[in-house]
């Protein structure tokens, strides 16, 4: 079964003064303040669209991660995934960086690689985002 889930963007004004707010409608969970200053320079205590796409590469990582590593009968205790987006003004998205560090008993650290790898290549963002460099810093804890 097929499920959608739904944001929505408010702006006012021009991009570089202006700022808006992105909704999360789906679940509820809040709506954030976004400018471009928070995209381009320091956060300030708002949100960006870069930092709304790391959350969503760091979540469904670790899930495709923890998902292929059931399967092949290793499931693992815990999977922590980072994912950095970079932005550069005038470029856009630049590359995605994910570290993850796992518990995995069990596993030698070629096959939780090899897992890591798989998963990479294998989660849904991962593949909405072919578009951008995506690079892997994977290791056991």
């Amino acid at each position: 079964m097929a499920t959608t889930r739904t944001a929505n963007a408010h702006w006012e004004g021009p991009l570089l003064s202006g700022q808006g707010t992105v909704s999360l409608d789906s679940s509820k969970l809040g709506t954030y303040d976004v400018t471009w200053a928070s995209r381009s320079e320091e956060p300030g205590g708002r949100t960006s669209p870069e930092e709304l796409i790391a959350a969503a590469h760091s979540t469904c990582y670790s899930m495709a991660l923890s998902h292929g590593l059931a399967g092949a009968g290793t499931p693992p205790d815990k999977v922590d995934t980072k994912a950095e987006v970079t932005f550069q003004p005038g470029e856009g998205i630049t590359g995605i960086h994910l570290t993850v560090r796992a518990s995995v008993p069990g596993l030698s650290a070629a096959d939780f690689e090899k897992a890591a790898q798989d998963a990479k290549a294998g989660c849904p963002v991962s593949k909405a985002l072919t578009g951008t460099t995506i690079t892997l810093d994977a290791a056991l804890v």
